[in-house]
């Protein structure tokens, strides 16, 4: 066991075990130790910028899950972007669960997402699951805002799958997106562009969330189709 396990298994909490286990259920359980993420976030920020934390980040696959948010969590301190793309490549082939993939948030990113855009082209033509569904991901948190384009709601409509977790991200991007470009989310559905289950899952998400006023909401469950 390294260094670095030897850490983690002295963080564990075993009803967390347990109930990652259950949250997680494409992670094999025997991979599985129980740290929580805030613990986890504290050892990557006690490790950054070691020699430990740099032959922790060369070496993959990893044995463990938390090893690989560890890994995910110091790649995001990372500060050039290049270098931070280079890294993010070398993981996601890895990343077989929702939770380290949605938890992979660069700060290098989030100052030039704009560079980020050609290799959202490539990841999300990605036969892996969890490579597509992170660069969704990234269009939801970076390009739903000041920099949104009209274009990028096409990208994701036309994403097929019939991965849980790759449509599961599709109905989040768009329910998030009717919070915050409404006018040009609705049309998606209104012209029946998504598949019919993540068009559904789309607006029962929509309709749970708070910064959508009740009258869109009523809109929105009428689009529901059958």
């Amino acid at each position: 066991m390294t260094e670095i396990q030897k850490r983690l298994f002295d963080l564990k909490d075993d009803d967390l075990r347990t109930f990652n286990i259950k949250l997680n259920p494409t992670v094999a359980p025997d991979t599985v130790i129980g740290v929580r993420l805030p613990v986890i976030r504290t050892l990557a920020k006690e490790l950054n910028g070691s020699e430990n934390a740099g032959m922790f980040l060369s070496v993959l696959p990893h044995e463990y899950y938390e090893e690989y948010h560890l890994h995910s969590f110091l790649l995001a301190k990372i500060k050039d972007f290049d270098q931070a793309a280079k890294e993010v490549n070398r993981l996601l082939p890895y990343i077989d669960n929702w939770g380290v993939c949605d938890s992979l948030r660069v700060k290098a990113f989030e100052k030039s997402p704009e560079r980020l855009l050609p290799y959202i082209d490539e990841w999300i033509q990605s036969e892996h699951t969890y490579t597509v569904r992170y660069a969704i991901l990234c269009l939801m948190n970076y390009f739903l805002d000041d920099r949104f384009e009209k274009r990028y709601l096409q990208t994701v409509s036309s994403v097929t799958s019939d991965e849980y977790y790759i449509r599961m991200m599709i109905s989040w991007y768009f329910a998030t997106a009717l919070s915050k470009q409404y006018d040009d989310a609705v049309k998606i559905l209104e012209e029946n562009k998504l598949e019919r289950w993540v068009h559904n899952k789309t607006i029962q998400k929509a309709v749970e969330s708070y910064r959508i006023p009740d009258e869109r909401k009523a809109y929105l469950r009428s689009l529901r189709r059958k």
